[in-house]
């Protein structure tokens, strides 16, 4: 917690954490491709974290944690707790180091989220949303046992991890004037940020959030840390966050420069347009940014989207590809 206490990830933190995931494999670079919409002074990149192998930019930062910890914090095995993208990527990295995973999901966590745990030896706890949350917030869990806890977003080598995105995109597009990212919990943006402060601290850093969850819309109004009031839940899983963790709300407050909130319709019209223009299956929080690059109150120049991942219900992705909005 306390290594949260910075304005910003460290750049050499983050090449560090490139460099482990790069040697201790499953991480791959993923391509950086034109989204097929012509748009007057836009011109949109799409980062394809969603082709990671467990379809997810979590795997680097639950890779980097997972590596960074000795044999003697591995012993007893770790347990996370996961809308079910972060579980993924610990449970994908400790079967190859074979230590055991156990994973606290919310109840309505997707059943292609829990299927891919389980694909990765996950031992799966469902519980409460609000019991879930609990933990997000508290880092704790009565019965679980002397298992290490690794956080997916308040962790320091986890935010390295992922920071590692920042550093493939200024690899392909050095000329990159915009990034937008979804916003669940900050791990991916204050990562991504920390690299472009770095290197290049004129690029401008926006998220975005679904409007029935958006935390830190909300937060950065107040200028101090918001719960959501009227919070709901909605097949947008990656997006869900209820308040900003007060470990978080320093970098990205120091990082963001603002966030678009979403409705439910415009997430699903940017699901459905990287099927039919890029051939592309993203969640809906991996659509998100498209969508708010869309929008006519985004700023123009070179954007760079992150498709933060591609897991998402067969059934809820005809739904979307159909014209409607899941349940």
């Amino acid at each position: 917690m306390e290594r949260l206490n910075v304005d910003c990830i460290p750049l050499e933190d983050i090449r560090k954490a490139q460099r482990v995931l790069y040697e201790s494999g499953g991480v791959v670079k993923t391509p950086l491709v034109p989204l097929n919409v012509d748009i007057p002074g836009k011109k949109i990149f799409l980062k394809l974290e969603n082709l990671q192998p467990v379809h997810s930019f979590k795997i680097r930062g639950a890779g980097n944690a997972i590596h960074s910890l000795n044999k003697e914090d591995l012993e007893d095995g770790i347990f996370t707790s996961s809308a079910g993208n972060f579980a993924q990527g610990l449970a994908f990295n400790a079967q190859k180091l074979g230590v055991e995973c156990t994973v606290l999901v919310p109840d309505s966590c997707s059943e292609s989220k829990l299927n891919a745990i389980k694909y990765y030896g996950g031992i799966v706890k469902k519980i409460p949303w609000k019991d879930w949350w609990k933990v997000m917030e508290t880092h704790q869990f009565e019965g679980i046992g002397p298992q290490r806890f690794i956080h997916p977003v308040c962790d320091a080598d986890v935010i390295a991890g992922n920071g590692s995105i920042g550093l493939e995109i200024l690899e392909d597009l050095p000329e990159v004037d915009i990034i937008v990212s979804p916003y669940g919990g900050g791990g991916c943006v204050c990562g991504v940020a920390s690299v472009m402060k770095a290197l290049k601290p004129q690029t401008r850093m926006f998220v975005c959030e679904d409007e029935g969850a958006a935390p830190l819309a909300a937060s950065l109004a107040a200028g101090e840390v918001t719960s959501v009031a009227n919070h709901r839940s909605s097949f947008v899983d990656g997006m869900c966050g209820k308040s900003v963790f007060p470990a978080m709300w320093r970098l990205a407050r120091s990082l963001v420069e603002g966030s678009y909130t979403l409705s439910l319709r415009e997430i699903c019209d940017a699901v459905k347009l990287l099927v039919e223009k890029n051939c592309i299956v993203a969640e809906g929080a991996g659509a998100a940014p498209v969508a708010a690059a869309l929008r006519e109150d985004f700023p123009p120049g070179n954007i760079v989207c992150i498709v933060s991942g591609g897991n998402i219900d067969t059934e809820k992705l005809v739904t979307i590809l159909q014209g409607d909005i899941p349940a």
